[in-house]
Protein backbone atom coordinates (compact mmCIF):
# COMPACT_ATOMS: atom_id res chain seq x y z
CA UNK A 1 0.00 0.00 0.00
CA UNK A 2 1.95 2.99 -1.22
CA UNK A 3 0.61 5.73 0.96
CA UNK A 4 -1.46 8.56 -0.40
CA UNK A 5 -1.85 11.83 1.42
CA UNK A 6 -4.58 14.30 0.60
CA UNK A 7 -6.17 17.32 2.20
CA UNK A 8 -9.20 15.19 3.01
CA UNK A 9 -7.16 12.56 4.80
CA UNK A 10 -5.22 15.12 6.79
CA UNK A 11 -8.52 16.66 7.86
CA UNK A 12 -9.89 13.23 8.75
CA UNK A 13 -6.83 12.56 10.82
CA UNK A 14 -7.28 15.58 13.04
CA UNK A 15 -10.90 16.68 13.06
CA UNK A 16 -12.25 14.49 15.86
CA UNK A 17 -9.66 15.63 18.34
CA UNK A 18 -9.36 19.26 17.35
CA UNK A 19 -12.76 20.83 16.61
CA UNK A 20 -14.54 22.66 19.40
CA UNK A 21 -18.32 22.92 19.64
CA UNK A 22 -20.38 25.65 18.05
CA UNK A 23 -17.75 27.59 16.14
CA UNK A 24 -20.20 30.23 14.91
CA UNK A 25 -22.53 27.19 14.58
CA UNK A 26 -21.41 26.86 10.97
CA UNK A 27 -19.26 24.44 9.01
CA UNK A 28 -16.40 26.36 7.39
CA UNK A 29 -16.15 25.76 3.65
CA UNK A 30 -13.55 23.16 2.72
CA UNK A 31 -13.63 21.54 6.17
CA UNK A 32 -15.20 18.22 7.03
CA UNK A 33 -17.53 17.70 9.97
CA UNK A 34 -17.97 14.46 11.88
CA UNK A 35 -21.24 13.53 10.15
CA UNK A 36 -19.49 13.68 6.78
CA UNK A 37 -16.73 11.24 7.76
CA UNK A 38 -18.82 8.99 10.03
CA UNK A 39 -19.03 6.39 7.27
CA UNK A 40 -17.13 3.22 6.37
CA UNK A 41 -15.22 5.21 3.76
CA UNK A 42 -14.35 7.80 6.39
CA UNK A 43 -12.95 5.09 8.65
CA UNK A 44 -10.80 3.71 5.84
CA UNK A 45 -9.56 7.19 5.03
CA UNK A 46 -8.74 7.85 8.65
CA UNK A 47 -6.80 4.59 8.83
CA UNK A 48 -4.81 5.56 5.74
CA UNK A 49 -3.95 8.79 7.50
CA UNK A 50 -2.75 6.78 10.49
CA UNK A 51 -0.39 4.83 8.23
CA UNK A 52 0.86 8.15 6.87
CA UNK A 53 3.03 8.91 9.91
CA UNK A 54 5.08 5.73 9.56
CA UNK A 55 7.48 7.76 7.41
CA UNK A 56 7.82 10.32 10.22
CA UNK A 57 6.44 13.19 8.15
CA UNK A 58 3.33 15.36 8.49
CA UNK A 59 3.86 17.41 5.33
CA UNK A 60 6.57 18.94 3.20
CA UNK A 61 10.00 17.37 2.87
CA UNK A 62 12.62 19.21 4.94
CA UNK A 63 13.02 18.87 8.67
CA UNK A 64 12.02 15.25 9.40
CA UNK A 65 15.47 13.85 9.99
CA UNK A 66 15.19 12.82 13.62
CA UNK A 67 11.77 11.22 13.06
CA UNK A 68 13.00 9.13 10.11
CA UNK A 69 11.78 5.52 10.27
CA UNK A 70 15.41 4.51 9.74
CA UNK A 71 16.23 6.25 13.05
CA UNK A 72 19.64 7.11 11.61
CA UNK A 73 20.24 9.98 14.01
CA UNK A 74 19.33 8.45 17.37
CA UNK A 75 19.94 4.83 16.41
CA UNK A 76 23.22 5.07 14.49
CA UNK A 77 24.86 8.49 14.94
CA UNK A 78 24.10 8.15 18.64
CA UNK A 79 26.05 4.89 18.68
CA UNK A 80 29.37 3.77 17.15
CA UNK A 81 28.28 3.10 13.57
CA UNK A 82 28.08 6.57 12.04
CA UNK A 83 28.88 10.26 12.28
CA UNK A 84 26.48 13.10 11.68
CA UNK A 85 28.66 14.02 8.72
CA UNK A 86 28.55 17.25 6.73
CA UNK A 87 30.65 19.72 8.74
CA UNK A 88 30.79 20.65 12.39
CA UNK A 89 28.66 23.78 12.01
CA UNK A 90 25.79 22.24 10.02
CA UNK A 91 22.80 21.10 12.11
CA UNK A 92 24.75 21.67 15.36
CA UNK A 93 21.99 20.16 17.50
CA UNK A 94 22.76 16.83 15.90
CA UNK A 95 26.25 17.14 17.35
CA UNK A 96 24.63 16.98 20.79
CA UNK A 97 23.15 13.59 19.92
CA UNK A 98 26.47 12.25 18.67
CA UNK A 99 28.39 13.56 21.67
CA UNK A 100 25.68 12.58 24.19
CA UNK A 101 25.12 16.04 25.56
CA UNK A 102 21.53 16.74 24.52
CA UNK A 103 19.72 19.80 25.85
CA UNK A 104 16.03 19.96 26.70
CA UNK A 105 15.51 22.42 23.83
CA UNK A 106 17.13 20.32 21.11
CA UNK A 107 14.87 20.51 18.05
CA UNK A 108 15.56 16.90 17.10
CA UNK A 109 13.86 15.54 20.21
CA UNK A 110 10.95 17.96 19.72
CA UNK A 111 10.44 16.72 16.14
CA UNK A 112 10.62 13.09 17.23
CA UNK A 113 8.05 13.70 19.95
CA UNK A 114 5.66 15.69 17.75
CA UNK A 115 5.68 13.37 14.74
CA UNK A 116 5.14 10.15 16.65
CA UNK A 117 2.48 11.56 18.95
CA UNK A 118 0.75 12.80 15.80
CA UNK A 119 0.81 9.15 14.70
CA UNK A 120 -0.71 8.12 18.03
CA UNK A 121 -3.42 10.77 17.65
CA UNK A 122 -4.35 9.52 14.19
CA UNK A 123 -4.64 5.96 15.47
CA UNK A 124 -6.84 7.09 18.36
CA UNK A 125 -9.03 9.12 16.02
CA UNK A 126 -9.42 6.09 13.77
CA UNK A 127 -10.54 3.97 16.71
CA UNK A 128 -13.00 6.62 17.90
CA UNK A 129 -14.52 6.98 14.46
CA UNK A 130 -14.70 3.22 14.00
CA UNK A 131 -16.67 2.89 17.23
CA UNK A 132 -19.08 5.62 16.15
CA UNK A 133 -19.62 4.09 12.71
CA UNK A 134 -20.18 0.60 14.06
CA UNK A 135 -22.84 1.97 16.40
CA UNK A 136 -24.81 3.28 13.41
CA UNK A 137 -26.70 1.65 10.57
CA UNK A 138 -24.15 2.06 7.76
CA UNK A 139 -21.11 0.25 9.02
CA UNK A 140 -18.23 -1.98 8.07
CA UNK A 141 -18.59 -5.73 8.19
CA UNK A 142 -17.72 -7.19 11.57
CA UNK A 143 -14.67 -8.89 10.09
CA UNK A 144 -13.35 -5.71 8.50
CA UNK A 145 -14.06 -3.72 11.65
CA UNK A 146 -11.84 -6.11 13.60
CA UNK A 147 -9.10 -5.72 11.01
CA UNK A 148 -9.30 -1.94 11.11
CA UNK A 149 -9.08 -1.96 14.89
CA UNK A 150 -6.12 -4.33 14.72
CA UNK A 151 -4.32 -2.20 12.12
CA UNK A 152 -4.86 0.97 14.13
CA UNK A 153 -3.67 -0.67 17.33
CA UNK A 154 -0.63 -2.15 15.59
CA UNK A 155 0.30 1.30 14.32
CA UNK A 156 -0.28 2.86 17.73
CA UNK A 157 2.02 0.24 19.27
CA UNK A 158 4.66 1.08 16.67
CA UNK A 159 4.50 4.82 17.38
CA UNK A 160 4.64 4.28 21.13
CA UNK A 161 7.53 1.82 20.82
CA UNK A 162 9.61 4.34 18.89
CA UNK A 163 8.80 6.99 21.51
CA UNK A 164 9.54 4.61 24.39
CA UNK A 165 13.00 3.77 23.05
CA UNK A 166 13.98 7.44 22.73
CA UNK A 167 12.38 9.00 25.82
CA UNK A 168 11.51 6.01 28.10
CA UNK A 169 9.15 8.00 30.35
CA UNK A 170 6.24 9.04 28.16
CA UNK A 171 2.51 9.70 28.66
CA UNK A 172 0.14 7.02 27.36
CA UNK A 173 -3.02 8.33 25.71
CA UNK A 174 -5.56 6.06 24.03
CA UNK A 175 -8.87 6.60 22.26
CA UNK A 176 -10.76 6.82 25.56
CA UNK A 177 -8.89 9.94 26.69
CA UNK A 178 -10.37 13.28 25.61
CA UNK A 179 -8.26 16.08 24.18
CA UNK A 180 -8.74 18.07 27.39
CA UNK A 181 -7.72 15.17 29.62
CA UNK A 182 -4.77 14.23 27.40
CA UNK A 183 -2.91 17.32 28.60
CA UNK A 184 -3.20 16.05 32.18
CA UNK A 185 -1.75 12.59 31.61
CA UNK A 186 1.56 12.08 33.40
CA UNK A 187 4.59 10.19 32.18
CA UNK A 188 5.06 8.13 35.33
CA UNK A 189 3.49 4.87 34.11
CA UNK A 190 5.40 2.24 32.14
CA UNK A 191 3.89 2.00 28.65
CA UNK A 192 5.19 -1.43 27.62
CA UNK A 193 2.09 -3.28 28.93
CA UNK A 194 -0.19 -1.15 26.74
CA UNK A 195 2.09 -1.55 23.71
CA UNK A 196 2.07 -5.28 24.30
CA UNK A 197 -1.73 -5.40 24.61
CA UNK A 198 -2.16 -3.58 21.30
CA UNK A 199 0.18 -5.99 19.54
CA UNK A 200 -1.50 -9.03 21.09
CA UNK A 201 -4.81 -7.79 19.71
CA UNK A 202 -3.16 -7.27 16.32
CA UNK A 203 -1.75 -10.82 16.34
CA UNK A 204 -5.22 -12.20 17.07
CA UNK A 205 -7.08 -10.18 14.44
CA UNK A 206 -4.83 -9.37 11.47
CA UNK A 207 -4.69 -11.60 8.37
CA UNK A 208 -1.46 -13.54 7.72
CA UNK A 209 -0.98 -11.74 4.40
CA UNK A 210 -2.61 -9.10 2.20
CA UNK A 211 -3.24 -9.14 -1.52
CA UNK A 212 -1.12 -7.11 -3.93
CA UNK A 213 -3.47 -4.13 -3.74
CA UNK A 214 -2.81 -3.81 -0.01
CA UNK A 215 0.93 -4.34 0.17
CA UNK A 216 2.40 -2.51 3.14
CA UNK A 217 -0.47 -3.01 5.57
CA UNK A 218 0.33 -4.55 8.92
CA UNK A 219 -0.12 -8.34 8.86
CA UNK A 220 -0.32 -11.04 11.49
CA UNK A 221 3.30 -11.94 10.75
CA UNK A 222 4.36 -8.33 11.27
CA UNK A 223 2.45 -8.18 14.55
CA UNK A 224 4.07 -11.41 15.75
CA UNK A 225 7.54 -10.10 14.93
CA UNK A 226 6.84 -6.73 16.55
CA UNK A 227 5.35 -8.30 19.68
CA UNK A 228 8.41 -10.53 19.93
CA UNK A 229 10.65 -7.48 19.66
CA UNK A 230 8.79 -5.64 22.41
CA UNK A 231 9.07 -8.71 24.65
CA UNK A 232 12.76 -9.04 23.84
CA UNK A 233 13.35 -5.43 24.91
CA UNK A 234 11.86 -6.44 28.26
CA UNK A 235 14.14 -9.51 28.41
CA UNK A 236 11.14 -11.85 28.19
CA UNK A 237 13.07 -14.32 26.06
CA UNK A 238 10.84 -17.31 26.65
CA UNK A 239 7.75 -15.39 25.50
CA UNK A 240 9.47 -13.76 22.54
CA UNK A 241 11.09 -16.85 21.05
CA UNK A 242 7.94 -18.72 19.91
CA UNK A 243 6.80 -15.60 18.08
CA UNK A 244 10.13 -15.31 16.29
CA UNK A 245 10.19 -18.98 15.32
CA UNK A 246 6.66 -18.68 13.93
CA UNK A 247 7.70 -15.72 11.77
CA UNK A 248 10.80 -17.57 10.57
CA UNK A 249 8.67 -20.56 9.65
CA UNK A 250 6.31 -18.37 7.64
CA UNK A 251 9.04 -17.11 5.30
CA UNK A 252 11.64 -18.72 2.99
CA UNK A 253 14.95 -19.61 4.58
CA UNK A 254 17.11 -16.50 4.85
CA UNK A 255 19.99 -17.82 2.76
CA UNK A 256 17.68 -18.04 -0.28
CA UNK A 257 16.86 -14.31 -0.19
CA UNK A 258 19.59 -12.03 -1.60
CA UNK A 259 20.90 -9.55 0.98
CA UNK A 260 21.10 -6.73 -1.56
CA UNK A 261 17.38 -6.97 -2.44
CA UNK A 262 16.57 -5.23 0.85
CA UNK A 263 18.04 -2.01 -0.53
CA UNK A 264 16.83 -2.26 -4.13
CA UNK A 265 13.86 0.01 -4.88
CA UNK A 266 12.77 -2.37 -7.67
CA UNK A 267 12.52 -5.35 -5.33
CA UNK A 268 10.64 -3.85 -2.37
CA UNK A 269 8.19 -5.73 -0.15
CA UNK A 270 9.86 -9.04 -0.92
CA UNK A 271 9.95 -12.12 1.32
CA UNK A 272 12.41 -10.56 3.77
CA UNK A 273 10.26 -7.52 4.52
CA UNK A 274 8.23 -7.96 7.70
CA UNK A 275 7.11 -4.36 8.19
CA UNK A 276 8.34 -1.38 6.21
CA UNK A 277 7.70 2.31 5.84
CA UNK A 278 6.20 2.61 2.37
CA UNK A 279 7.57 5.45 0.27
CA UNK A 280 6.51 6.88 -3.07
CA UNK A 281 7.03 9.86 -5.31
CA UNK A 282 3.73 11.78 -5.57
CA UNK A 283 1.92 11.79 -8.91
CA UNK A 284 2.75 15.50 -9.18
CA UNK A 285 6.44 14.74 -8.60
CA UNK A 286 6.43 15.90 -4.98
CA UNK A 287 8.29 14.05 -2.27
CA UNK A 288 6.35 14.34 0.99
CA UNK A 289 5.33 10.66 0.74
CA UNK A 290 8.90 9.64 -0.07
CA UNK A 291 11.86 8.82 2.15
CA UNK A 292 12.28 12.35 3.45
CA UNK A 293 13.85 11.21 6.71
CA UNK A 294 17.04 10.07 4.99
CA UNK A 295 17.35 12.94 2.52
CA UNK A 296 20.35 14.56 4.23
CA UNK A 297 22.31 11.40 3.43
CA UNK A 298 22.83 12.52 -0.15
CA UNK A 299 26.48 13.20 -0.88
CA UNK A 300 28.42 16.32 -1.84
CA UNK A 301 30.64 17.93 -4.44
CA UNK A 302 30.80 15.99 -7.72
CA UNK A 303 28.53 13.15 -6.58
CA UNK A 304 25.57 12.41 -8.87
CA UNK A 305 23.34 13.04 -5.84
CA UNK A 306 24.83 16.14 -4.26
CA UNK A 307 23.15 17.15 -1.00
CA UNK A 308 23.80 17.22 1.84
CA UNK A 309 26.78 15.21 3.03
CA UNK A 310 25.34 13.82 6.27
CA UNK A 311 25.35 10.32 7.77
CA UNK A 312 28.85 8.98 7.23
CA UNK A 313 29.92 5.52 8.43
CA UNK A 314 32.56 5.47 11.15
CA UNK A 315 36.06 4.01 10.95
CA UNK A 316 35.02 1.64 13.71
CA UNK A 317 32.08 0.27 11.73
CA UNK A 318 34.17 -0.16 8.56
CA UNK A 319 36.92 -2.00 10.39
CA UNK A 320 34.45 -4.26 12.18
CA UNK A 321 33.94 -5.96 8.79
CA UNK A 322 37.55 -7.14 8.79
CA UNK A 323 37.84 -10.90 9.28
CA UNK A 324 40.50 -13.17 10.66
CA UNK A 325 42.20 -15.82 8.54
CA UNK A 326 39.37 -18.23 9.37
CA UNK A 327 36.77 -15.89 7.86
CA UNK A 328 35.23 -15.06 11.23
CA UNK A 329 34.80 -11.64 12.88
CA UNK A 330 37.42 -10.32 15.26
CA UNK A 331 35.22 -10.53 18.35
CA UNK A 332 38.07 -9.48 20.63
CA UNK A 333 38.20 -5.98 19.12
CA UNK A 334 41.50 -6.59 17.32
CA UNK A 335 39.97 -5.19 14.15
CA UNK A 336 41.08 -1.82 15.53
CA UNK A 337 44.75 -2.85 15.35
CA UNK A 338 46.42 -1.27 12.31
CA UNK A 339 43.02 -0.08 11.06
CA UNK A 340 42.03 0.34 7.44
CA UNK A 341 41.65 4.09 6.74
CA UNK A 342 41.15 4.26 2.95
CA UNK A 343 43.00 7.39 1.75
CA UNK A 344 42.41 9.28 4.98
CA UNK A 345 45.48 11.24 6.10
CA UNK A 346 47.32 10.94 2.81
CA UNK A 347 48.58 14.05 1.01
CA UNK A 348 50.22 15.02 -2.26
CA UNK A 349 51.11 12.25 -4.69
CA UNK A 350 50.20 9.54 -2.19
CA UNK A 351 46.66 10.92 -2.06
CA UNK A 352 46.38 11.46 -5.80
CA UNK A 353 47.73 8.03 -6.71
CA UNK A 354 45.86 6.08 -4.05
CA UNK A 355 44.58 2.69 -5.11
CA UNK A 356 42.34 0.52 -2.95
CA UNK A 357 44.19 -2.28 -1.16
CA UNK A 358 42.54 -5.42 -2.49
CA UNK A 359 44.47 -7.73 -0.14
CA UNK A 360 42.53 -6.84 3.03
CA UNK A 361 40.19 -9.58 4.21
CA UNK A 362 36.67 -8.17 4.58
CA UNK A 363 33.19 -9.52 5.05
CA UNK A 364 31.53 -8.70 1.68
CA UNK A 365 28.65 -6.96 3.44
CA UNK A 366 31.04 -4.03 3.90
CA UNK A 367 30.79 -2.91 0.29
CA UNK A 368 27.00 -3.21 0.27
CA UNK A 369 26.82 -1.03 3.38
CA UNK A 370 29.67 1.48 2.98
CA UNK A 371 31.03 3.39 -0.02
CA UNK A 372 34.83 3.66 -0.02
CA UNK A 373 37.32 5.14 -2.43
CA UNK A 374 38.33 2.93 -5.34
CA UNK A 375 35.35 0.56 -5.06
CA UNK A 376 32.31 0.62 -7.37
CA UNK A 377 29.35 2.30 -5.71
CA UNK A 378 26.02 0.83 -6.85
CA UNK A 379 25.84 1.62 -10.60
CA UNK A 380 27.23 5.14 -10.12
CA UNK A 381 30.81 4.23 -10.97
CA UNK A 382 33.88 4.02 -8.76
CA UNK A 383 33.61 6.03 -5.54
CA UNK A 384 36.29 8.77 -5.90
CA UNK A 385 36.73 9.58 -2.21
CA UNK A 386 36.88 13.19 -1.01
CA UNK A 387 35.18 14.52 -4.15
CA UNK A 388 31.88 13.13 -2.80
CA UNK A 389 32.41 14.19 0.82
CA UNK A 390 31.82 17.56 2.42
CA UNK A 391 34.49 17.56 5.12
CA UNK A 392 36.56 14.35 5.34
CA UNK A 393 38.74 15.79 8.10
CA UNK A 394 35.66 16.13 10.29
CA UNK A 395 33.72 12.90 9.65
CA UNK A 396 35.99 10.62 7.67
CA UNK A 397 36.29 9.22 4.14
CA UNK A 398 33.22 6.95 3.92
CA UNK A 399 29.62 7.25 2.71
CA UNK A 400 26.54 5.07 3.20
CA UNK A 401 25.03 2.75 0.59
CA UNK A 402 21.77 1.32 1.90
CA UNK A 403 19.72 4.53 1.74
CA UNK A 404 20.54 5.48 -1.86
CA UNK A 405 19.11 4.13 -5.15
CA UNK A 406 20.75 3.12 -8.41
CA UNK A 407 21.32 5.75 -11.05
CA UNK A 408 19.30 3.70 -13.53
CA UNK A 409 16.07 4.42 -11.64
CA UNK A 410 16.85 7.97 -10.58
CA UNK A 411 14.44 9.41 -13.15
CA UNK A 412 11.43 7.55 -11.72
CA UNK A 413 12.32 6.82 -8.10
CA UNK A 414 13.60 10.22 -6.95
CA UNK A 415 12.20 13.74 -6.87
CA UNK A 416 13.12 15.73 -9.97
CA UNK A 417 15.79 18.26 -9.04
CA UNK A 418 16.16 16.68 -5.60
CA UNK A 419 17.42 13.12 -6.20
CA UNK A 420 18.40 12.78 -2.54
CA UNK A 421 14.66 12.30 -1.89
CA UNK A 422 13.94 8.74 -3.00
CA UNK A 423 11.01 6.35 -3.00
CA UNK A 424 13.08 3.62 -1.34
CA UNK A 425 11.16 1.92 1.45
CA UNK A 426 12.71 1.56 4.91
CA UNK A 427 12.52 -1.85 6.55
CA UNK A 428 11.50 -1.38 10.17
CA UNK A 429 11.66 -5.13 10.78
CA UNK A 430 13.15 -7.54 8.26
CA UNK A 431 13.66 -11.28 8.43
CA UNK A 432 17.37 -11.18 9.28
CA UNK A 433 16.50 -9.02 12.29
CA UNK A 434 14.05 -11.71 13.41
CA UNK A 435 16.66 -14.46 12.95
CA UNK A 436 19.13 -12.61 15.13
CA UNK A 437 16.56 -11.72 17.77
CA UNK A 438 15.62 -15.41 17.93
CA UNK A 439 19.32 -16.31 18.18
CA UNK A 440 19.62 -13.88 21.07
CA UNK A 441 16.75 -15.61 22.86
CA UNK A 442 18.38 -19.01 22.33
CA UNK A 443 21.65 -17.72 23.78
CA UNK A 444 19.92 -16.39 26.89
CA UNK A 445 18.26 -19.81 27.30
CA UNK A 446 21.72 -21.40 26.83
CA UNK A 447 20.59 -23.27 23.70
CA UNK A 448 23.82 -22.49 21.89
CA UNK A 449 23.29 -24.97 19.07
CA UNK A 450 20.06 -23.34 17.97
CA UNK A 451 21.66 -19.88 18.14
CA UNK A 452 24.63 -21.14 16.11
CA UNK A 453 22.31 -22.46 13.40
CA UNK A 454 20.56 -19.10 12.94
CA UNK A 455 23.75 -17.04 12.95
CA UNK A 456 25.37 -19.37 10.44
CA UNK A 457 22.42 -19.03 8.08
CA UNK A 458 22.89 -15.26 8.11
CA UNK A 459 26.59 -15.74 7.39
CA UNK A 460 25.91 -18.28 4.65
CA UNK A 461 23.71 -15.70 2.93
CA UNK A 462 26.46 -13.07 3.28
CA UNK A 463 28.96 -15.39 1.59
CA UNK A 464 26.75 -15.42 -1.51
CA UNK A 465 27.06 -11.68 -2.15
CA UNK A 466 28.56 -10.92 -5.59
CA UNK A 467 32.06 -9.48 -5.11
CA UNK A 468 32.71 -5.86 -6.00
CA UNK A 469 35.34 -5.76 -8.74
CA UNK A 470 38.22 -3.36 -9.38
CA UNK A 471 39.19 -4.11 -12.93
CA UNK A 472 39.62 -7.87 -13.02
CA UNK A 473 40.29 -8.16 -9.30
CA UNK A 474 38.02 -8.32 -6.30
CA UNK A 475 37.97 -5.12 -4.27
CA UNK A 476 38.95 -7.09 -1.17
CA UNK A 477 39.92 -10.54 -0.09
CA UNK A 478 36.29 -11.30 0.67
CA UNK A 479 35.83 -14.06 3.17
CA UNK A 480 32.93 -14.93 5.44
CA UNK A 481 32.75 -18.35 7.03
CA UNK A 482 30.42 -20.04 9.48
CA UNK A 483 31.13 -20.69 13.14
CA UNK A 484 32.02 -24.29 13.96
CA UNK A 485 30.65 -23.98 17.47
CA UNK A 486 30.23 -21.58 20.36
CA UNK A 487 32.58 -22.42 23.21
CA UNK A 488 30.27 -21.02 25.87
CA UNK A 489 27.36 -18.68 26.45
CA UNK A 490 29.55 -15.59 26.67
CA UNK A 491 31.15 -16.24 23.29
CA UNK A 492 27.74 -16.99 21.76
CA UNK A 493 26.32 -13.75 23.15
CA UNK A 494 29.23 -11.74 21.76
CA UNK A 495 28.95 -13.44 18.36
CA UNK A 496 25.20 -12.82 18.05
CA UNK A 497 25.59 -9.18 19.03
CA UNK A 498 28.45 -8.68 16.60
CA UNK A 499 26.45 -10.31 13.82
CA UNK A 500 23.60 -7.87 14.43
CA UNK A 501 26.03 -5.03 13.87
CA UNK A 502 27.39 -6.47 10.63
CA UNK A 503 24.03 -7.43 9.19
CA UNK A 504 21.90 -4.47 10.29
CA UNK A 505 24.46 -1.65 10.21
CA UNK A 506 23.04 1.78 9.37
CA UNK A 507 19.46 0.54 9.71
CA UNK A 508 18.72 2.29 13.01
CA UNK A 509 19.11 -0.50 15.58
CA UNK A 510 22.56 -0.05 17.07
CA UNK A 511 22.10 2.49 19.88
CA UNK A 512 18.94 0.82 21.14
CA UNK A 513 20.68 -2.57 21.09
CA UNK A 514 23.60 -1.25 23.13
CA UNK A 515 21.23 0.23 25.70
CA UNK A 516 19.07 -2.86 26.13
CA UNK A 517 22.19 -5.04 26.40
CA UNK A 518 23.49 -2.79 29.17
CA UNK A 519 26.79 -2.12 27.39
CA UNK A 520 26.23 1.37 25.98
CA UNK A 521 28.69 3.14 28.29
CA UNK A 522 31.60 0.77 27.80
CA UNK A 523 31.03 0.44 24.06
CA UNK A 524 30.65 4.14 23.27
CA UNK A 525 33.53 5.27 25.47
CA UNK A 526 35.82 2.60 24.00
CA UNK A 527 34.69 3.63 20.53
CA UNK A 528 35.39 7.27 21.36
CA UNK A 529 38.97 6.46 22.31
CA UNK A 530 39.54 4.65 19.00
CA UNK A 531 37.56 6.91 16.66
CA UNK A 532 38.84 10.03 18.39
CA UNK A 533 42.42 8.99 17.69
CA UNK A 534 41.57 9.50 14.01
CA UNK A 535 38.88 12.20 14.16
CA UNK A 536 39.47 14.54 17.07
CA UNK A 537 35.86 15.78 17.24
CA UNK A 538 34.82 12.46 18.74
CA UNK A 539 37.49 12.04 21.39
CA UNK A 540 36.62 11.96 25.09
CA UNK A 541 32.89 11.23 24.80
CA UNK A 542 31.62 10.55 28.30
CA UNK A 543 28.51 8.40 28.54
CA UNK A 544 26.44 8.43 31.71
CA UNK A 545 23.38 6.34 32.68
CA UNK A 546 21.11 9.29 31.84
CA UNK A 547 22.44 9.18 28.27
CA UNK A 548 20.64 5.90 27.65
CA UNK A 549 17.59 7.99 26.82
CA UNK A 550 16.84 11.56 25.85
CA UNK A 551 15.30 14.53 27.66
CA UNK A 552 11.60 15.27 27.32
CA UNK A 553 11.36 18.36 25.08
CA UNK A 554 11.04 21.42 27.31
CA UNK A 555 8.24 22.75 25.14
CA UNK A 556 6.20 19.66 26.02
CA UNK A 557 6.97 20.05 29.72
CA UNK A 558 5.75 23.65 29.58
CA UNK A 559 2.58 22.79 27.68
CA UNK A 560 1.66 20.06 30.15
CA UNK A 561 1.49 22.59 33.01
CA UNK A 562 3.23 20.24 35.40
CA UNK A 563 1.81 16.89 34.27
CA UNK A 564 5.03 15.77 32.58
CA UNK A 565 8.18 15.31 34.62
CA UNK A 566 11.61 15.75 33.06
CA UNK A 567 13.78 12.66 32.79
CA UNK A 568 16.55 12.48 35.38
Amino acid sequence: MKKIHSIILLACATILGSCGEGFLEKTPQGELIQDQIETPAGVEGMLTGAYGLVNGNVNGTWGNYSSAPSQWLFGEVGADDAHKGSNNGDQPNMNQVELHDVSTTNDNTEIMWNRYYEGVARCNNTLRLLKAVQAGTSKLSDARAKEVEAEARFLRAHYYFFLRRVFVNIPYIDENVSSEDAMKVTNEEEVYPMIQADLEFAVANLPPTWDAANIGRASKVAAQAYLGKVLLYQKKYGEALPLFTTVIGARPSIETIPFENNFDVTKENGPETIFASQHAINPDGGGDNANVGDMLGGFYGTAPVSCCGFYQPSFDLVNSYRVAANGLPMLDGSYRTNPYKSDFGLTGNAKAQYAVDTTIAFDPRLDYTVGRRGVPYRDWGVMPGDAWIRDPAYAGPFVGVKHMVDGAVRGTETVAGAPYITSLNVNIIRLADVYLMAAECYVEQNNLGAALNLVNKIRLRAAKLPPKMVGNSRAAKYNVQQYGSFANQDQARTAVRFERRLELALEGHRFYDLVRWGIAKQTIESYSAFEGSLLSAFLNIHFEPKDEYFPIPQQQIDRSQGALKQND
